[in-house]
């Protein structure tokens, strides 16, 4: 399994935490930034996770920052990225088993590590259930595919 990781500088600590409790349990990531604590918008780092995600690069994404909405919100507008914003176990367990969540959003200012860990473990251990969640994920495709035009461009 491969992880693809990254953060605005609101998130800058936990993801560099997160990076070396996944690399301790032998798991590989690709850290798509920042790589300090100096301001930075989180939108395009979104955009690098969602990308690799995309182009089967990564399994998963993780991103953190501040909150971890606004880089929910960003990750969400990328095709093919259903991102959930996570404060809890369950949560987590939840959104990879209903709605087949590629990417985590975390936030720093919200999470303690040991908790966002605990989050991340759920996460990336937890797995697509399938059945009517399948036909629910559809309708939300539909729902996407509603606001292109018929040859798929943007309308």
């Amino acid at each position: 399994m491969k992880i693809a990781i990254a953060s605005d500088h609101g998130g800058f600590e936990l993801k560099e935490t997160i990076g070396e409790a996944l690399l301790k349990k032998g798991i590989e990531t690709m850290d798509f930034g920042t790589f300090s604590e100096e301001s930075v918008d989180y939108p395009d780092f979104a955009l690098k996770v969602g990308e690799a995600i995309n182009n089967k690069e990564a399994d998963l994404g993780i991103l953190v920052c501040g909150t971890g909405i606004g880089m929910s919100i960003a990750a969400n507008k990328i095709d093919g990225i259903r991102c959930a914003l996570c404060s809890d176990v369950y949560s987590a367990k939840m959104t990879r088993g209903h709605n087949n969540a590629n990417v985590l959003a975390l936030g720093q200012r919200v999470l303690g590590d040991g908790l966002a860990m605990m989050i991340v473990d759920t996460f990336i251990n937890s797995h697509f259930e399938g059945g009517r969640h399948q036909r629910r994920l559809d309708k939300i495709k539909d729902i996407e595919n509603g606001y292109k035009g018929n040859d798929g461009n943007e309308a």
